[in-house]
């Protein structure tokens, strides 16, 4: 089992036909959340295909592979069309989100489809759950690594706070969180609903190694990842600054949240007439 490497400019490809996908998907369901999954595109291509994380797709349950656990679940969108892209399942079952029979649920259900590693929707237990994975990992002597994505409206919740404790107090640097700082959440601006800015030193007061990046940066998201492997004695967080619809946002300019709604056929061509012309 080998971590998938790629070039920066099949990286950039690789992050194009995601976003393509997430976009076709969510508009054919006519529902789920096309926003909040394209902000996070590179942080997850960067993971799946820059050398990162160890997966197995035939064997997508073998104890030594590392872990991608989607916290901010309602992002499954994302999830779904990198999942595809690495092989999990054919890219044509991505026209089946949100229907009935279809494993690709509105949030992502373990039991339904390989490669979901927490069945998540009910935010602010991601990073709870990370820590078992983590721990489980170190009492079975094994390396493996978690990698939590959070989003940053999720972390008003006050689990996050008591999992950025525990996972200090049992230094456990084989655990990576990111936040997917797009500045927006359900009901409005993320500074407006509750202000948690700024971030990273929140973090490091809760003895976490940090790093702030712009997360719609392709390189910068590969290579904050690397360097927390080099982290030891504690757990890793990665600031990810980015923007919400990243980078159609234009197209929504009226709705710069735009929060859990599918993009109208007429939205849809725009947008991937605009990724096309990138």
């Amino acid at each position: 089992m080998t971590a998938s490497t790629a070039s920066l400019a099949d990286l950039k490809a690789r992050a194009k036909s995601i976003r393509k996908n997430i976009i076709t998907s969510t508009t054919a369901a006519g529902s789920g959340h096309p926003t909040s999954s394209l902000s996070a595109v590179e942080i997850a291509v960067a993971l799946y295909f820059g050398g990162i994380l160890r997966y197995d797709p035939k064997n997508p349950h073998r104890p030594e592979r590392d872990r991608f656990l989607l916290s901010k679940g309602h992002a499954a969108p994302l999830l779904y069309a990198v999942l595809a892209e690495a092989g999990y399942f054919p890219v044509d079952q991505l026209l089946t989100l949100r229907k009935l029979d279809s494993p690709l649920e509105g949030h992502p259900n373990m039991r339904r489809l390989p490669g979901v590693e927490a069945s998540t929707g009910s935010l602010g237990q991601g990073l709870s759950i990370g820590i078992g994975h983590a721990l489980a990992a170190r009492l079975d002597g094994r390396d493996a690594r978690v990698y939590v994505l959070i989003g940053d409206g999720e972390i008003d919740e006050g689990q996050v706070w008591e999992a950025a404790m525990s996972a200090h107090k049992f230094k456990l640097d084989n655990l990576v969180a990111i936040i997917d700082q797009n500045g927006y959440q359900q009901t409005g601006a993320t500074k407006e609903v509750l202000d948690l800015t700024p971030l990273a030193p929140k973090w490091e007061a809760f003895g976490w190694s940090v790093q702030e990046i712009n997360g719609n940066d392709q390189q910068q998201a590969l290579d904050a990842l690397k360097k927390t492997s080099q982290v030891k004695g504690r757990p890793s967080v990665i600031v990810s600054k980015t923007v919400k619809g990243w980078p159609i946002q234009t197209i929504l300019s009226k709705d710069p949240n735009h929060h859990g709604k599918a993009l109208t056929q007429e939205e849809m061509k725009q947008a991937l007439a605009l990724l096309d012309a990138r």
